[in-house]
């Protein structure tokens, strides 16, 4: 295994003082696991003590996919094996803290988004401060249709899209995939648009760049010359005051669900052809999971906003990047030995006869109590994830 993790996840520290990640596990569209998510934070924390680093460039070595998340097969084969795995913490405390190390990162981190980058791909380029997307990205967040919950710190992300965070929660929620470049500037989760032709150019240029010295200054150089204006509207935008009104913070998925069945006979046909495909997306998640990414995906957006009161603590903040982290912990660990989890990736990536058995099967079905026992803290402090406040 050690020697196809360094064949995945590969290294390289060029003499203007780029360091490289370049994922190359194609077969699996980088699909990441434990090791790989280990080995990629041992890189990061080497190069952030290391005076010859000056920025870390992210890329992928096939056009097809940045990343396409966890290797949650892998996942669910162990849980099924043993409920009580170690698997299961292993790879959540990886990859949050990973998460975490990105989001602080103290050098220029820049992600080359290019073909498909969902999941615990968002989560390695997405809390990055340089997120360059191309017309081949194809961003999602798909975790309700297997019975676990968009986490990676999406919440936190999401938390800051337009509409009070309701765009980020219909992503979220629906599992909906944005491939129009317009529309993930518009969400927030790409900084540049480079279009692919020029995506060699750029990775040229930040690879043979003479004057890293200033880094941060040179970086927004190189992708300010090669950043292009997308030819079109972002289309969520036109569809913000609907996705507003069905995705708010304050609504239940009932609220939702309701909401967007009236905007399905909307007299505006992309109103009401947006409506129709949200309520399919909805359908493809367990009821469980979904109440669990409202309540969590509300809670995170509402202490976003300007008048959140912060926690004496900043990684006991839910406002924070590391507060999220700590609680999705708890929940990535619960929802991953929910019987959902395991019929989940059954029916989508095993079977994929597409028509899993939820339980509980409708919405209605979903006990609060149940839901909210979820984010409850660990009996024991020690199975809590551990994560250094912020220093910045």
């Amino acid at each position: 295994m050690a020697g196809a993790v360094q064949d995945w996840v590969k290294s390289a520290v060029l003499p203007n003082g780029l360091a490289v990640i370049t994922l190359d596990r194609p077969k699996a569209l980088n699909a990441m696991n434990a090791d790989m998510t280990a080995l990629y934070k041992k890189f990061l924390d080497e190069w952030e003590n290391d005076s010859k680093v000056r920025a870390v460039l992210v890329e992928s070595s096939s056009s097809r996919a940045f990343s396409a998340g966890m290797d949650v097969k892998w996942v669910a084969a162990a849980v099924q094996e043993d409920a009580n795995t170690s698997v299961v913490p292993t790879v959540f405390n990886n990859e949050y803290k990973l998460i975490c190390k990105i989001a602080r990162y103290q050098k220029p981190y820049i992600s080359l988004m290019d073909g498909v980058t969902m999941g615990f791909g968002i989560g390695l380029s997405g809390h990055g401060r340089f997120r360059v997307v191309t017309e081949k990205t194809m961003l999602a967040m798909p975790e309700n249709g297997i019975g676990l919950f968009p986490d990676v710190g999406f919440a936190h992300i999401a938390a800051r899209s337009p509409g009070n965070g309701s765009v980020g929660a219909y992503m979220a929620m629906t599992g909906t995939r944005v491939t129009n470049p317009a529309d993930a500037l518009y969400v927030g989760l790409g900084t540049h648009f480079v279009p692919t032709d020029k995506l060699a150019s750029l990775q040229e240029a930040l690879r043979n760049h003479k004057s890293l010295e200033n880094a941060w200054e040179a970086v927004e150089e190189v992708l300010a010359g090669h950043h292009v204006t997308p030819e079109s509207e972002p289309s969520l935008k036109a569809l913000l005051p609907a996705i507003t009104a069905c995705f708010g913070a304050n609504l239940s998925v009932e609220d939702t669900i309701k909401a967007l069945k009236e905007h399905e006979q909307s007299a505006d046909s992309s109103v009401a052809e947006w409506a129709k495909g949200a309520l399919a997306g909805l359908a493809k998640g367990a009821p469980f999971s979904l109440s669990l990414t409202k309540l969590h995906y509300a809670t995170v957006a509402l202490a976003a906003a300007e008048d959140h009161v912060p926690a004496d603590s900043p990684e006991n903040d839910i406002a924070e990047i590391e507060g999220v982290m700590k609680t999705e912990f708890r929940l990535g660990v619960r929802t991953s030995t929910r019987p959902d989890f395991i019929e989940g990736v059954r029916a989508v990536l095993i079977d994929k006869d597409q028509k899993p058995k939820w339980q509980p099967p409708t919405v209605e079905d979903v006990a609060t109590p149940d839901v909210v026992a979820i984010f409850e803290k660990f009996e024991n402090p020690e199975d809590e994830l551990k994560v250094p406040a912020p220093t910045t």
